[in-house]
């Protein structure tokens, strides 16, 4: 049975250069369990827009799952960012509770 992270691991395969299929790709990753792999597609995504605010939010979850508290600590500092000079209540008040447990 193939996973969701497959479907996206293909149209990236046909596209590398795209971000956004990078960034579906590290989403269902990550909500398959697997952080790490996530990792390198969510740094992609999180580099291709400077005011993109969800891959940065995933990639500071996914660095924080494999244990790399300080990388997670920046991704989700830019993200918190992000959101409150884009008015994003939700993803703040998420950003700020997941950088407290830091």
């Amino acid at each position: 049975m193939s996973s969701r992270a497959d479907a996206f691991r293909q149209r990236v395969a046909d596209d590398p250069a795209n971000p956004l299929f990078r960034f579906s790709l590290g989403q269902a990753l990550l909500a398959e369990g697997r952080p790490a792999e996530a990792v390198k597609h969510l740094r992609l995504a999180a580099g291709s827009k400077a005011d993109w605010m969800a891959p940065r939010i995933l990639l500071g979850r996914a660095l924080l799952a494999t244990g790399l508290k300080d990388e997670a600590r920046t991704s989700l500092e830019d993200a918190l960012r992000l959101a409150v000079a884009q008015g994003h209540e939700e993803p703040e008040a998420e950003l700020r509770r997941l950088l407290a447990l830091l």
